[in-house]
């Protein structure tokens, strides 16, 4: 009987992760996120997480990886500037996983900070033309 053996993938499982809401909008969001970035990378293993306050955990994604196929995982932190969550909390919850599973190699991503395409989001948003692509049109300000 042959036996058909699924091959690890090269690349390594992307898990972004958030702070997470009580607030099921804004939890929807890193799942946006992760659903853009596994469909430029449909050959990648994305998944998403939420540090605290909602599910799928740290720990959910790490297991979804691993039954993916994952033998490494790098943890992508959806945070704007680096602070507690990114420096402390979320490198615990990682230690956390990988002494749970020894055979897996855990990575830790920056914070997203100065970027010049965040920079294009802001003057979209602020209704300047910029030179990047837009993602159709910019939300417009609310007036307070």
């Amino acid at each position: 009987m042959n036996e058909v053996v699924t091959e690890a993938p090269t690349r390594p499982a992307l898990i972004i992760i958030d702070h997470g809401s009580r607030q099921q909008a804004a939890n929807r969001l890193v799942v946006e996120v992760a659903a853009g970035v596994q469909a430029r990378r449909p050959q990648q293993i994305v998944e998403h997480a939420h540090m605290e306050m909602a599910s799928p955990t740290l720990g959910d994604a790490v297991l979804a990886c691993r039954r993916q196929g994952a033998k490494k995982i790098l943890i992508l932190p959806y945070f704007l500037a680096p602070g507690l969550h990114t420096r402390e909390t979320i490198p615990a919850c990682v230690a956390q996983q990988a002494a749970r599973h020894p055979d897996l190699e855990f990575e830790i991503g920056e914070p997203l900070g100065v970027h010049d395409k965040l920079i294009d989001v802001l003057l979209e948003r602020a209704n300047f033309p910029c030179d990047s692509t837009a993602n159709g049109p910019a939300p417009k300000a609310k007036k307070v």
